[in-house]
Formats: C-alpha cells, structure tokens, sequence
C-alpha cells in the first residue's frame, strides 16, 4: 500500500508502515534508496550501530531546531537539539543529529545544501512509545561537487521533532520568527453581524472587572503589536510556549491585550496594526508590571494601564473574529492608527530614547548578524544595520533593525526599497560626545515594512509619508544607485572616546581580556555571532595590504583547509587536545578539519593542492618568522600566503626580489623607519611620479625596535588578519539583487534550489570600501604573546555620508589610516596604480607615538560561517599609568 503523502523523514512512523512506504516510494524515483537500506541494516544490527562501506555522497535538505529535554540532574546537555533531512537521490530521510555535532550546525559547517557522506549512524529506540525509532548521526565527512538533487521538498505538513515529545520546529537562527507551516499567513475574515447593543468598552472593563466573571463582547482596533516571545525551557511542559502583547483601543481608550500559546500560530501574522477585532469570551488580567510600553500616535488617548485582556485556548477558550476595514462603520467610534513621523532634517534635535517612526530610501543594508542574550547561552538576537534617506539632510537615518517577528520583510530588505519603520527609539549620548552619531533602533513594538508591503497600510494616509514619496518622484535612480552598498563588516556604533565610558556600557564582569584568550574566545563564537572584545598590549607592527594581496590571502586559506583525511566527528574529537597541548592548529576549526571550501570536483581537489604546495615553497623561504610560530606553538595556523610581507603577485607588481622585503623587514628595522619617513610623499607627488620610481621606493610597513627584538621569542602568536570576501561591502547591483541578499543574510533551513542559477561569485561585485586594509601586530604587555589583527578602513567616494571617518582627536592612528585611505581612494583613477600607496608619514609617525605604550585595543570578531572568523580592530584607548585609563 501507497503513502499518498510520503513521509521522507520516515522516523516517525512504525517500521512496518515504513517498509511499505519505502517500497512503494523506492521505484518511483528511479532506483533503490541506499538511505533506506542503510536504515534497515543498521536497526537490524545486534550493536543497533553500522559503519557504512564506501557510502555515497547525500544532500542535506533542512537543518531543523527544536527544545531539548532536560537530562537527569546534574548532568549538563545543550539546549536545543537538530533535525537533519538527508537526500540520496532517490528519497529522503529525517535524522537526529548526535548533540556533540552541534557545533557542526552552529558554525554552520553544516548546512541546507551541504554535501555529504555518512560514516557512522546509529537507531535510537523511544521506550516510552511502541514502535518507535529514527536514525541518529554519529559522524559525517563532508565532500564538495554538485549533491543528488532531492526527490522531493520536505512534505509540507511537518512531522513534529524526532526525539522528545515537542510538537513544532524552532526558527534556526533565533526565537523570534514564526516557522513552519502551523503559523497561518492570514485567517479568514468573518462576516459577521455585530450587535453593538451588547458591546462593552475598555473603559467599562476597567471600573467593573473585579465584579465579572463573564465579559460582554469586545470591538478594538489593534494600534501597536509587539514580536513574538518564545519563553520555552527544557523543563516546562508546554506544548506553545509563545506570547505576544498587542495595544488595542475604542473609543474609550487604549489597553493591552496578550495573545497566548496556541493562539499564536493561529492568529499572530493576522492581527496586524489598523486590524478591526471582535473579542468574545476573554479574560481580564492584571498588568504585568515590567511589560514595554509603545508611544501612542494620539498623545490624548487615555490608557488603562491596570489590567489587561488574555485571549486563551481554554480558561476560557476565546472566540475571535477579524471585522473586515470595509465593514466597520463610523458610528463605531473606532479610534484610527496615528504615527509620529519625523524626517532626518528633525532627528539631530531629539532626545534620546525618544520614539517616533520614519520612511527613507534605502542606500545600505548590512549582513545579518546575532549577538547571544546571555554570556555562555544558545539564545541570540538577530539584527541587521541599515541606512536610508529622505531627501532633508545630507546625512542617512542609521537604523539598527532588530528581527521584529517579520522574517519576510527582515530578509528582503535592500538599496533602492522603500523602508517604514515604527516605534523607533533615538540613541545618543551628548554627555559623551556632542559630534557622536546618532542612530535609531528597534523596539519590542516595532514593525518594519519594504516594498511590496506597503499597499492598505494605515501610514499611507500620513502627510509626511506623502511627502517623502513626492520627493523620490523628483529623484534620478541612476544617480542614487551610485550611492547604494550592500553586506560586509560595519563598524558600528564606534566605541566611545572614553574607555571608563565603554567599561561602564559593557554588561560583562571581566571587560578585558587576555590577549592569548582571544582563540578562546574566536572558539566559542556561533555562526554570525559578532563579538566586542577588550585587549591590553602594545602596538608593534602595521602592514598595508592590497586588494589583490588580501584576495591571494583569502585565497590561501580556502586552499589550506582543504584536507579530506578526517571525519567532522573525529576533528571535533581532536581539537580539544590540539588546544591544551599547544599544538599548531586552528581555533577556528572547531569540529571540521575535514570541511572544504568551496565545492569542488576531485579533479579541482587535485589542482588546487598542487596549488598549495607551489604556495608552500614560499613558506619555506621564511624561516625565522615561521619556525617561532612552530616551536612555540600557535594556537592560529597562518595562511601561507600572509607569511611575507609581500605575497607573490604583490612582489611582481612591485618588481621586488623574493627575499629583498622580508629582509628589508626583519633585519633592517631602524633603516626601514627612516625609510619610510623619508620615502613616503604625499598623493600629489605619487600621482605624477613614473611608476619605477614609485616602485623603488615603495614601502608599506612598519615595526617597532621591540617587536624586531621579541618576535621570535613568543610563546603564542595569534594571526586572525585575514579579510574574507563577505568582510567587503560591496556595490549593490540590481540585477543580481537575490544573489547578494541570499549572501548576506543568514543560511536557510530548508533547501530551496532556485530553476536558475548563477555562477557570480561574491568577490565579483564591486568593493565599496578602500583600496586595500592594515594587519596590525599587538604585542601582549608581557612580551609573550602577541596578536595580527585587521584595519578596515571604509570610504565610499560616491557616498561620503555613508561610512563615518573616526575624529582624529580621539584615536589619532586609526583616523590616519582611515583619512588617508579615504584621500587614496578618492584621487586615484588609475586602475594599474590601485595597489601602490604606501604607509603616509601620518600613519608611521602616528605609530611611532605609541611606540612602547600600553594601549586597550577594541576588537570586533564575527564568525562567518565554517572555518572564517574575521577580526577587526576598532578602537585604541592609552593608558596614561597602570590602572588609569585615558582617551588617546
């Protein structure tokens, strides 16, 4: 007998009821499923656990979260488990994945559209439920080259998780999105007769609740909603545990209303702001006192803030009804939805926190990123950065856009769209600094809207929203996609001046950090977790890069990981001991020495480690440099080809000799800084200089007389300079727009293969940042350890508003490397002269005035996914004397 409805996760059906689905589904597709046959040998196994001989490669097809269960105390178990579906061509197969693989999903090494091979699996039985097991994975090995195209999407009605007794998936990548087909996108609107005689209102409620127990029908409008809440533990029983808080409103008033549990599914993505409700059997509760309040629109509405109306599936279960706009009539007395509109002309004389909403023309948009709730947690915040305008100020809104229960929208935004967003709160802070910058960010009662949403909504009607669409009727596209810029690190907010300020902004205990903990730290971060570190140390060395240097030195790590020999599971097992032992690994490769790159053929496998040996013989004409890292054990395995000073093509652009830089660095330190002193000219003599000349006297690093006499002494030397192609923001290109936002947001859980597909690569589209970056060498302040770390400098020529050049009164060596990145990318029109700047006196003398000192340096660390985690240094504080702290 036929399943009409297959279910390809197979586990969760009796295993006679599988045998039959499977045969009849086995044919159908062509062929024999080896992941059925793999389930069968391994539940007939007498260790209920097999190694599968020479497995075929499979194709992960979703990568699902749900609610673990609390283990038997006190042992400790992470807090969510994953479901992984498998495709062999021929079927698929929901499989639990074994929880010391979860690192594997959190670094997103494994992920929706992920090649790989099964090398061990087990069959786990549930003892409380009769016939009843599923498929674990015990260890993976990932391979590149195109996967088996899935037999099918992953049926649309799911089946609840695997393991456990949880009745609904997780969003992947936080808790505040709906997931999964059990949230309705809309209910049904009723036609329904109301009887206005029997209607009660929320100033009625609140003088006679304490008196009731059954409540006459309700008629509200919905003026503010907030995000989700997901308030699940492991050890609470509940099958929904959701809520969400709404600011509903009659003639009488405004009141809150929560929306609980099962309720949310069903009708959360339908109540929307300017919704018309009709409420029956609710019960009336007092207010939660700590709950966040919106800013009404009407400043005169009076708010019944003592109590609250619960809607519950029971006790007593709420009948609900959405009164269609066209159906509510004027007698209703139904207050309309206001807003408090600015434009950014008005932003600069706001206070801070002050709430308001704002429309702007979209001219960035930042990559999705998390940020963890709670030090040590799994629960994180998902937000994104953004900028718009509104044609009065030169300067953009800069809005820090927080996922507002609206993944549709959140994932969609991009340059050119048209963007709403509410119940925006003002941040400034004019005590710190009067030229800081101000922004605005989310609140729990924010709703953001992009083209293609804004059709029926109620801030249509809003004179200042007409205004702005009046405005872009006048504007020319051409002239503002000039302006537009996509994904990539951005710096921001800067720290303050202030590093006393930035200890008391911090929440963490310990605000610095052992310079030798950074790996630690670089670890434990999850994929697009960003991070802002504090370090002590002492500025010891600078290096101008290049972008064609910095896209070899990329390169060379793809190329390095490319190694095949272990399993996911058996690196996980032998990174620990790589760490404690002081071995020469990579902190970054958590689970998956294994992992490769890109997807690659093993013809392209075996080119490109031909590559990698040709790259080694320039490894091994650096002895010294490279020899310390060894012996002394650096928990960093360096790309080979950021271990000269110069890479290969940089030396043939340069006209340099093999070994003539790497000497004129290490041996020669007090001439190289005279040198550059001396050699370095200001752009408009560069500009009108013959290239040979410029070659000859070209330098572009620095280092200080300490770092020449303890470089090769250190016990650790860390080297996280490396820029990642997904570090550049990039010119935004219409054409290739789902491209780029498919590139900057989060990796989906389900895969979605598209009909067309483009082979552009993300390195292909314009950088809109500077010509090239900086490695900045930070020495520990004991002498022992010592950290490469990044400089990005940002300028867009076409946009100065849209990146901020730090005040070159605060942090004097960075804002030089940032002005004059700044000068280069602007006078420099000529392509072959793109990479020749060297260090500007301005940055050499900058760093000879830290020479020696102590400084805390300000790191920013993303993980971008596998094994790329990029490290920007961000700010510099000096210290005047030991446990005194002073801006620069």
């Amino acid at each position: 007998m036929q399943d009409p409805t297959p279910e390809r996760g197979g586990s969760t059906r009796p295993a006679e009821e599988r045998r039959r689905g499977a045969t009849a589904a086995g044919p159908a597709s062509g062929g024999a499923s080896w992941l059925q046959r793999v389930f069968e040998e391994v539940r007939g196994s007498s260790q209920l656990s097999v190694t599968p001989a020479e497995p075929p490669p499979v194709t992960v097809v979703a990568v699902e979260r749900y609610l673990a269960q609390p283990p038997p105390p006190p042992a400790a178990a992470p807090q969510y488990w994953y479901d992984v579906t498998l495709a062999d061509g021929a079927r698929q197969e929901r499989c639990y994945l074994a929880p010391r693989l979860n690192g594997l999903v959190q670094r997103a090494h494994l992920r929706a559209g992920t090649r790989l091979r099964l090398t061990r699996c087990s069959y786990l039985y549930d003892e409380k439920r009769l016939n009843y097991g599923f498929l674990c994975l015990e260890e993976l090995e990932r391979v590149g080259g195109p996967g088996p195209t899935p037999a099918a999407a992953p049926p649309r009605h799911r089946q609840p998780p695997l393991r456990g007794e949880k009745k609904h998936y997780l969003p992947l990548w936080n808790n505040e999105d709906p997931y999964g087909d059990m949230w309705l996108a809309d209910k049904p609107q009723a036609q329904v007769e109301v009887d206005v005689s029997k209607l009660t209102s929320l100033g009625q409620l609140e003088m006679t609740w304490k008196s009731r127990v059954n409540f006459h029908p309700l008629l509200v409008r919905v003026l503010h909603k907030s995000r989700l809440r997901y308030y699940g533990k492991p050890e609470r029983k509940l099958d929904m545990p959701y809520q969400a808080y709404f600011e509903v409103a009659d003639g009488s008033g405004m009141m809150s209303m929560v929306l609980w549990n099962s309720l949310c599914p069903e009708w959360y993505n339908s109540m929307k702001v300017g919704t018309v409700l009709l409420l029956e059997q609710y019960a009336i509760k007092s207010s939660y006192p700590f709950k966040t309040q919106p800013t009404p629109g009407d400043s005169q509405m009076k708010r019944f803030a003592t109590i609250e109306i619960s809607l519950n599936v029971r006790d007593p279960p709420t009948k609900i009804n959405i009164i269609p706009e066209e159906m509510v009539k004027p007698e209703w007395g139904l207050p309309e939805v206001k807003y408090r509109f600015i434009t950014r002309s008005e932003l600069d004389d706001l206070p801070n926190n002050h709430s308001c909403d704002v429309i702007g023309l979209v001219t960035f948009v930042g990559r999705a990123e998390r940020a963890r709730k709670r030090e040590h947690g799994e629960d994180f915040w998902l937000y994104r950065w953004a900028h718009a305008i509104d044609g009065t100020s030169d300067q953009p809104f800069i809005l820090e856009l927080f996922a507002t229960s609206q993944p549709d929208v959140f994932e969609h935004i991009h340059p050119m769209t048209y963007l709403v967003c509410t119940q925006m709160r003002v941040v400034r802070d004019l005590t710190e600094n009067p030229s800081s910058t101000i922004y605005l960010t989310t609140s729990n009662e924010s709703q953001i809207f992009i083209t293609g949403w804004h059709k029926g909504q109620p801030y249509t009607k809003d004179t200042k929203v007409k205004n702005f669409i009046q405005w872009t009727k006048k504007q020319s596209e051409a002239d503002q996609m000039k302006k537009t810029v996509i994904g990539g690190y951005y710096p921001f907010p800067r720290p303050p001046n202030n590093f006393l300020k930035y200890c008391k902004s911090n929440k963490v205990e310990s605000v610095l950090k052992a310079i030798g903990e950074t790996g630690k730290e670089i670890e434990d971060l999850h994929y697009r977790e960003h991070k802002r570190i504090a370090v002590q140390g002492i500025i010891s060395a600078i290096r101008y890069i290049s972008c064609s240097s910095a896209a070899a030195e990329a390169s060379g790590v793809e190329l390095v990981q490319k190694d095949t020999s272990q399993s996911l599971e058996s690196s996980a097992m032998s990174k620990e001991d790589g760490v404690h032992k002081g071995k020469t690994t990579n902190p970054q490769n958590k689970e998956v020495k294994s992992v490769l790159g890109p997807h690659c053929t093993p013809g392209e496998q075996r080119q490109q480690q031909a590559q990698v040996s040709k790259k080694s013989s320039v490894k091994r004409k650096i002895p010294r440099r490279l020899n310390a890292d060894a012996e002394q054990g650096s928990a960093s395995l360096i790309p080979v080809s950021s271990y000269p000073y110069f890479t290969r093509s940089a030396r043939r652009k340069f006209g340099l000799k093999e070994f003539q830089q790497e000497e004129f660095v290490q041996d020669k330190n007090e001439q190289a800084v005279s040198d550059s002193l001396q050699c370095c000219t200001d752009l408009e003599g560069m500009s009108d200089t013959p290239e040979t000349e410029q070659t000859a006297r070209t330098c572009d690093s620095w280092q200080s007389n300490l770092w020449a006499q303890v470089k090769d002494k250190l016990m650790k030397y860390l080297h996280h300079s490396t820029i990642f192609p997904e570090s550049i923001p990039r010119k935004f290109d219409y054409v290739h727009k789902d491209l780029l936002m498919q590139q900057y947001n989060l990796h989906a859980a389900v895969h979605q293969p598209k009909e067309t597909r483009t082979d552009k690569n993300i390195s292909e589209f314009k950088s809109a940042s500077g010509l090239g970056y900086y490695e900045v060498t930070v020495l520990g302040i004991n002498h022992d350890v010592a950290i490469d770390v990044a400089f990005l400098p940002l300028c867009c020529p076409e946009d100065p508003h849209l990146f901020q050049l730090e005040d070159i009164q605060n942090d004097t060596l960075l804002s030089c490397m940032s002005c004059i990145s700044a000068c280069q990318q602007k006078a420099t029109s000529n392509e072959r002269l793109r990479d020749m700047f060297p260090l500007s006196n301005e940055i050499v003398k900058a760093a000879m005035d830290l020479d020696g000192k102590h400084v805390v340096c300000i790191l920013d660390i993303c993980h971008l996914g596998e094994d790329k985690v990029e490290v920007f240094l961000s700010k510099i504080y000096k210290t005047v004397e030991p446990g005194v702290p002073d801006p620069v």
